[in-house]
């Protein structure tokens, strides 16, 4: 087809407006309100429409901007999009640590966390860890005690000099965040602090490793919203940045040296923005202390996938959960990224989770090619307003932080830990009454699925106890930790069978019966459904015979009042008798004894732990 032939095609279609759009919709509404259906009400602060158009992005800046240049919203490359692939180590015996990085390293591996305890911070560990290791071709990270990681940079250049490699390619970090265990632990490491301008004074040779961590993934896995998380890193840092050259580090050496490690959640399109948008802000505070170059105001990311939405029950579903998250920090250009295991919850990750882990990064970089384009996003109306949406609300939280003081007074004061539990306590009530949907556990849970002894894993960070601890702290629970410890309960004591009396109405009792079922299967019940009763009796009877302990009336609203009070009458007590919804005739069947009703506007939860009462588990 000629040039000409396919510019008439085109212009014989006329481009609708946006208020044709409107009006359009407006009638496949068929009069229900526009803004209740259409219009998603973040938990960001700010609203999302269900379609965008150019002129909803023309006035935006981000478009225009070009990979590899500042501001950086669109990523600190310009022709390719490679991230390292990570997997982290923790320590306890540095020979099969080392053992265990030549073998990931030859599987796709090529940046290497190693978590070291504090009594092992010296040199013969340090040339056990990393013998037969090109630390010049692998990227290599580590973490330890704060009081012992100056200790641990000089043996590390130590070791770096004694292997002559070249200091331009030595790539990795070591992570110096005292902050993290004052709004983690709530414990007072302002001493500590004063050790930053030494760390990078050890490192200053070494361009590309750096050493001072900016730890939100800490906030991510405690429940923060993306744009918590957003607005707290940029105060996290900037306190760096203001401490480091309060101390005399010359401002381009401080930014160089400053790693964000953020957490990545299911929101798979917002995070993303929150990557680019992260960079564009970074880069507009690092500007403001005049460094010597743009490349400086960069934002280094690695990117861990979430441990707060992981799940113990149906723990596969946590790999559909890991593998939107590591595309989403992929598509968001990340420096580097950790997945982490499907049964992290509950166990020290196998081999078998741990090589799935790493094959999800290298799937979606060897076969589907995520790391050749640069921004693949960019243009986007929709992700282009999200990135601006993202960066004006998280610009508020950062300069609400500034105005307390900074990142260390705020969280000295408790507002960080404060304002992040109580989104954790608004999250889990939200997943209690079932507005926020974790698939297995609080939504189609698997009604044959138990435990078979998996717990989730306590605490090992080491942190011992926190009596002491002269600050507010974050509690910080996984969301699907209360579903979890009340299934478990269930299966410890009794496991009650409920039983489904269908009776009416094909269409309703099918849908009531299928709710019940996943409404009850998430404490662990035993579900019997059925395909249909000619009477309550013959009902009735059938559940008793099947030694049910629950009883679910299911049917529709209207037939509630026909067979409501009869079913409950004749069961007289021999189980729990629950109706499926919440029918206009309530009052009548509340006022006849029926106590029980369960429905979508219920605390999932709470019902769940009153059955438990009841029932005496």
């Amino acid at each position: 087809m000629s040039n000409n032939n396919r510019e008439k095609l085109f212009t014989e279609f006329t481009a609708p407006t946006t208020q044709e759009w409107l009006d359009k919709i407006e009638v496949d509404l068929k009069g229900a309100d526009f803004q209740k259906r259409l219009v998603w009400r973040t938990n960001e602060g700010f609203n999302v429409m269900p379609f965008y158009r150019r002129e909803d992005v023309v006035k935006l800046k981000t478009p225009e901007a070009m990979p590899g240049e500042f501001p950086f919203v669109r990523g600190n490359k310009k022709d390719n999009n490679r991230w390292y692939v990570r997997q982290n180590i923790h320590v306890t015996d540095a020979a099969e640590a080392n053992k265990k990085a030549l073998d990931i390293l030859n599987k796709g591996i090529d940046s290497l966390g190693f978590c070291l305890p504090a009594e092992m911070v010296n040199a013969e560990t340090v040339d056990t860890l990393l013998n037969d290791i090109l630390c010049d071709v692998v990227e290599v990270n580590f973490s330890t005690c704060k009081r012992h990681t100056l200790e641990l940079a000089k043996l590390l250049v130590a070791y770096f000099d004694k292997k002559g490699y070249d200091k331009e390619k030595v790539v990795g970090s070591i992570d110096f965040d005292p902050i993290e265990k004052m709004v983690m632990k709530g414990k007072d490491t302002t001493a500590i602090l004063a050790q930053a301008p030494q760390l990078i004074d050890v490192l200053k040779d070494y361009p590309n490793f750096r050493c001072i961590s900016v730890n939100t993934e800490a906030l991510n896995n405690a429940g923060a919203y993306i744009v918590q998380e957003l607005g707290y890193a940029l105060a996290w840092g900037n306190e760096y940045m203001q401490q480091l050259t309060d101390a005399g580090v010359e401002p381009t050496l401080a930014a160089k040296k400053i790693k964000f490690n953020m957490g990545i959640s299911e929101n798979y399109f917002m995070e993303i923005a929150k990557l680019r948008a992260a960079r564009m802000l970074w880069a507009q505070i690092v500007k403001q202390y005049e460094p010597k170059c743009d490349s400086a105001c960069q934002m280094t990311v690695n990117a861990t996938t979430s441990f707060y939405n992981q799940t113990l029950f149906d723990s596969y579903v946590n790999l559909l959960r890991t593998q939107t998250e590591a595309m989403s920090a992929a598509l968001g250009g990340v420096h580097s990224m950790v997945v982490l295991p499907f049964d992290s919850t509950y166990e020290q990750p196998s081999d078998f989770s741990e090589r799935i882990a790493r094959n999800q990064q290298l799937l979606i970089k060897e076969e589907s090619h995520f790391d050749r384009i640069v921004d693949p996003s960019a243009g986007s109306y929709y992700i282009e307003h999200l990135t601006e949406s993202l960066a004006e609300e998280g610009w508020k939280i950062f300069l609400r932080v500034e105005e307390e003081g900074g990142m260390l007074e705020a969280v000295k004061k408790g507002t960080v830990q404060d304002d992040i539990n109580a989104t954790n306590v608004k999250r889990h009530g939200d997943a209690a009454k079932r507005k926020e949907f974790l698939l297995g556990t609080n939504q189609f849970p698997n009604f044959t699925e138990k435990s078979e002894g998996k717990r989730a894993k306590a605490c090992c960070c080491g942190c011992g106890h926190n009596d002491d601890a002269p600050y507010k702290k974050i509690e910080s629970t996984r969301l699907a930790a209360d579903f979890e410890d009340l299934r478990i309960s269930t299966e410890e004591k009794r496991v009650p069978t409920a039983f489904m009396l269908t009776i009416g109405n094909l269409a309703m009792r099918q849908a009531r019966a299928q709710f019940s079922c996943n409404f009850l299967a998430c404490a662990g019940y035993k579900v019997i459904d059925n395909l249909g009763f000619k009477t309550v009796e013959e009902g009735v009877d059938a559940a008793l015979e099947a030694k049910a302990d629950i009883v679910v009336l299911c049917s529709s609203d209207d037939e509630y009042a026909e067979y409501a009070i009869p079913a409950f009458k004749y069961l007289n007590g021999r189980a729990m008798f629950v109706v499926a919804g919440a029918p206009a005739c309530m009052d009548e069947l509340k006022a006849a004894g029926i106590e029980n009703f369960v429905h979508v506007k219920c605390n999932v939860l709470e019902t769940l732990k009153e059955y438990n009462e009841k029932l005496g588990i």
